[in-house]
């Protein structure tokens, strides 16, 4: 999405975390030559919010582009393990069941970490090849069970909207404004509930949309006469895919064995999804003062994980420098943040924060930060 317009509309400055930018002075404050009165008048004027989004933009754009080396040894390091430890999955499920919903945790982040290289397919990163980042991307579809052009349209969509309070429900966790939650009535409010709350969101909402929802070519942000082919085309690849295990191994034994994988792959996924944009202070805007880059990062987490998961999850949890330049694939993420002092500071969450954010349900407009469903006053 590097060639998306971007609207330069508004004015703030920065404060030192780049998390909460602040309103300008307002020119009554200001005198005639622009200098705050009984203010000393910098030297230099302050950066901008913009001009150091900007600056940042210019310093992820250096890594943009695929290395073939890393993705090729990111590929076997990825399938290999997953083809052995499903293999001893198969070996144990009749006769030791509890070894296979062990050995379903690591299968699962091998899941995770195929979906991240389909994922950088999508965006045209992993490698430099557009018909080998589909054929790729495709194949890895078989094992998460994502359509590989309904899902990169649908991201496209959410990496150009991201942020943006008028174009919400492209590839989003439904969020709600203060206003708009109390706008509606009971059984909605009901039903918003149910969908936010943890357990049913990634428990069962995550895994259904994944196993049974991406079967169908509708409830989708796209039309159906745009995704049926997408849809219907993985379908068929999964029965060629699925039905020599069926054969071999038998229908019971292939579902014990698959069906913990997906369900706690979809599950993880649904949580790094719902981390990346649904901290307590992250920013969105109505369409007229939203700014593409502006948004990316300061929208976006840096979800500091312990070396072993960024490994399992492709180092996606450095989400703000995706969003600034999806061209970057995976595997050059962390060299970008390692780099830049000022990447490694801003929208940080620990392992211990990222749980409290999942009590946050609405975005409060006039407080500019998503809120717990008991902080809304009594008065509302």
């Amino acid at each position: 999405m590097d060639d998306f317009p971007i609207h330069f509309g508004g004015t703030y400055v920065l404060n030192l975390s780049l998390k909460q930018p602040l309103r300008a002075e307002s020119r009554a404050e200001l005198d005639p030559h622009g200098a705050r009165l009984g203010a000393v008048v910098p030297d230099v004027m302050p950066e901008s919010q913009k001009q150091r989004v900007r600056r940042l933009a210019a310093h992820c754009q250096t890594y943009r582009g695929s290395v073939p080396r890393l993705a090729i040894q990111q590929l076997v390091t990825t399938l290999v393990p997953l083809v052995l430890v499903i293999g001893a999955m198969f070996a144990t499920v009749e006769h030791a069941y509890w070894a296979t919903l062990l050995l379903a945790l690591p299968a699962a982040g091998l899941l995770v970490r195929a979906f991240i290289i389909q994922h950088d397919c999508g965006h045209g990163s992993f490698f430099a090849s557009r018909p080998v980042n589909d054929f790729v991307g495709r194949c890895m579809s078989v094992l998460t069970f994502a359509p590989y052009g309904l899902w990169r349209r649908e991201h496209a969509q959410h990496h150009a909207t991201s942020g943006n309070l008028d174009r919400r429900g492209a590839g989003d966790i439904d969020t709600f404004t203060v206003s708009e939650y109390l706008a509606l009535p009971l059984l909605q409010r009901l039903r918003y509930r149910l969908y936010r709350n943890p357990l049913f969101l990634f428990g069962i909402g995550v895994p259904a949309y994944f196993v049974i929802l991406q079967r169908l070519p509708w409830m989708h942000a796209l039309p159906p006469s745009q995704t049926w082919r997408s849809v219907l085309g993985l379908n068929i690849g999964l029965v060629l895919f699925y039905a020599p295990l069926f054969y071999f191994f038998g229908w019971s034994n292939v579902l014990w064995v698959g069906l913990p994988v997906l369900h706690v792959a979809s599950a993880a996924g649904g949580w790094l999804f719902f981390i990346q944009h649904q901290f307590e202070e992250t920013t969105w805007d109505k369409a007229e003062g939203w700014d593409f880059q502006v948004a990316a990062l300061l929208g976006s987490s840096y979800y500091k994980l312990p070396r072993v998961l960024n490994w399992f999850t492709g180092n996606i949890g450095l989400h703000h420098i995706h969003h600034l330049n999806s061209m970057i694939p995976n595997y050059r993420l962390m060299a970008c943040l390692n780099a830049s002092p000022e990447l490694q500071s801003i929208n940080q969450l620990s392992l211990r924060d990222s749980l409290r954010c999942a009590r946050l349900k609405l975005w409060d407009e006039t407080e500019r930060r998503l809120i717990r469903f008991d902080e809304l006053p009594a008065t509302r």
